[in-house]
């Protein structure tokens, strides 16, 4: 895709099986991450969500296409009536009782440059707040 990929790296006090729940079973990923109507991590199937700030909101356009269980999960991400199409990739090693999170969003300089929505310091704050806090919360505290 591109060579811009944006790359964030987190590890959580959690195993990887309870991190791998958490990114793909569609009633966990509720209560972190965005409200999604109906997801399935099955190649293929296609979901789409609301995102953004509060004066501006996106129609995410995604579409699974890559799914190893406990190990990679990845889906194209684009917007509604914007030109671009990215993909979203996270990827999981155990590390003992822990587990390493590589997330890679590849395409971001296929939006729109004008946007400052679709600039890659929106989406390294977006991606920073969602591993570092969204999901590191979800997986640490949640038994």
């Amino acid at each position: 895709m591109s060579t811009t990929a944006f790359v964030i790296e987190r590890v959580y006090n959690a195993p990887v099986e309870k991190v791998w729940n958490a990114i793909s079973n569609h009633d966990e990923m509720k209560k972190w991450y965005f409200n999604i109507d109906e997801f399935k991590a099955e190649p293929g199937f296609e979901f789409t969500f609301e995102g953004g700030r509060k004066e501006k909101t996106y129609v995410h356009l995604c579409k699974v296409k890559e799914v190893i269980p406990n190990k990679k999960l990845s889906y194209s991400w684009k917007y509604k009536d914007y030109e671009g199409d990215s993909l979203v990739s996270f990827e999981l090693f155990a590390e003992g009782d822990k587990t390493k999170l590589v997330l890679t969003h590849e395409g971001l300089d296929t939006f729109p440059q004008n946007n400052p929505d679709f600039a890659r310091a929106s989406f390294e704050k977006g991606w920073t707040y969602i591993t570092g806090t969204g999901l590191k919360n979800y997986v640490e505290t949640t038994v």
